[in-house]
């Protein structure tokens, strides 16, 4: 019973990231939006595989009181990745709720599903993005992007929570498999 609810949870989570995608929308092969997809796809590779690596034990570990755990920091990016996709317009999917979204749940596998989801949530929305959108103003956080400059500062936050995931991995004698 609990497997196939667990199933049910995974199917659901995945279709949620998929159906927020137009149908209609291409990945762009040249130009801003393609290069930016292709650094999102080895960044979202990577946390995928950190998160693999890590022991479900490890999961609840956290440098210190006050401090996101390991599980919070996937579940973090995965949130921040479908709230800034919904910044540029996409809507978010009625099964995300974002005010909840760091709460650990009871598997690995929920964890994953979760963060591979937003990855591909984000990459739809740059993927529905037209290249001529490139220089549109954006307020974001209260600072102001184009939505070409948008994409250098989401790429910053995944990079900067990857380090810290990194960091989280090797201080519990994880060493990153892309690395090894």
């Amino acid at each position: 019973m609990r497997f196939t609810r667990q199933l049910v949870m995974l199917a659901v989570a995945a279709s949620a990231a998929t159906a927020a995608a137009p149908l209609s929308a291409q990945a762009p092969t040249t130009g801003f939006r393609a290069e930016f997809l292709s650094q999102w796809k080895s960044v979202g590779d990577k946390y995928e595989q950190l998160a693999t690596a890590t022991p479900w034990e490890k999961y609840s570990w956290r440098p210190a009181a006050g401090v996101r755990s390991v599980c919070e920091v996937f579940l973090h990016i995965a949130g921040d990745n479908y709230y800034m996709a919904g910044e540029m317009g996409a809507k978010i999917p009625a099964g995300i709720d974002l005010k909840t979204i760091e709460k650990c749940p009871d598997s690995k596998e929920k964890v994953l599903a979760t963060m591979k989801g937003g990855f591909k949530f984000y990459a739809d929305a740059v993927t529905a993005m037209k290249d001529a959108d490139a220089d549109q103003p954006m307020k974001v956080f209260g600072m102001s992007f184009t939505k070409r400059g948008y994409q250098m500062f989401v790429m910053e936050h995944a990079g900067e929570h990857l380090g810290q995931s990194i960091a989280y991995a090797r201080s519990n004698g994880i060493v990153p498999p892309w690395s090894k």
